[in-house]
């Protein structure tokens, strides 16, 4: 049985809120930056550059880090917040057990 999934954040109004005024920290292949949300549960989204790669790469980093929440979800904040993770270069060449670490050693530095 698979963990449930966060929220997503959609929205450009949601993305630029959180970059805007939220708190970055850093990681070797991501960036994740938080800031209090607006809905009732917590909410992530996931920013990819042309830096990173091409299309194929970008989406399957997006695939990654998408699954890597899903893995390790319940170390998101209970409280409301909304987070965006952010893929540094070298991200596509990292691989998704990488990945999958780092974003719950974000998530725990956050917490």
């Amino acid at each position: 049985m698979q963990a449930a999934v966060p929220a997503r954040l959609r929205r450009s109004v949601d993305f630029t809120r959180v970059q805007s005024a939220g708190r970055r920290v850093r990681g070797t292949y991501l960036q994740l930056v938080h800031a209090p949300g607006g809905a009732a549960e917590s909410r992530c989204g996931f920013a990819v550059s042309k830096k990173v790669g091409n299309a194929v790469v970008r989406n399957r980093v997006k695939r990654w880090l998408r699954e890597a929440v899903r893995a390790v979800g319940g170390a998101l904040p209970t409280r409301s917040v909304d987070v965006v993770l952010i893929a540094r270069l070298g991200a596509g060449d990292a691989g998704f057990a990488v990945l999958r670490a780092e974003v719950g050693a974000l998530f725990a530095k956050v917490a």
